[in-house]
């Protein structure tokens, strides 16, 4: 199973500000969501819940939260990251989509990163984590023009055969 952490970030690494993402790019977003439909998404319990319109549709949502009594409809909820793997068993492709909590714990066993970089540096308190750039290669890039210009770079791992199994 593909194993891909799927994240837009601002120069200076911001991925979030208070709990939410502070931009709003219509091309990323078009972007993401092109990219994930039809595959299962991974997320932290504060990521669900900085989604405005709660589940995204066309894809399974998968909660992890400690919390045994967080129930949202249309979610899947489970305690940990290894859970949300094993429910995925069987699935070609699997993205993590944050927050930083569950990137910093997916990045040693995600087979690539789909990362978004805006051009410019924002103000923010949550940080997408650094790699081995050793580790990952660059495989494809592409620039987009918009209302707020970023480029998206795809890596893979660089020996998939030397991530540790999943949890």
């Amino acid at each position: 199973m593909d194993i891909l952490l799927i994240a837009v970030m601002a120069a200076n690494r911001i991925i979030g500000k208070n709990g939410i993402i502070p931009w709003h790019i219509p091309e990323e977003l078009g972007f993401f969501k092109a990219t994930t439909m039809g595959h299962p998404i991974i997320m932290g319990r504060k990521t669900f819940e900085s989604l405005p319109d709660g589940p995204l549709p066309g894809r399974e949502n998968i909660v992890i939260t400690r919390n045994p009594d967080f129930a949202p409809p249309g979610a899947v909820v489970v305690p940990t990251l290894g859970h949300a793997l094993e429910h995925c068993a069987g699935q070609s492709r699997v993205f993590i989509i944050g927050g930083a909590q569950v990137f910093r714990e997916a990045l040693p066993l995600a087979t690539g990163i789909i990362l978004s970089v805006l051009d410019q540096a924002v103000d923010g308190d949550t940080f997408f984590p650094a790699f081995d750039p050793h580790t990952f290669q660059e495989t494809t890039q592409e620039r987009f023009t918009g209302s707020l210009p970023f480029t998206v770079t795809t890596y893979r791992r660089v020996r998939p055969d030397l991530h540790p199994p999943p949890p």
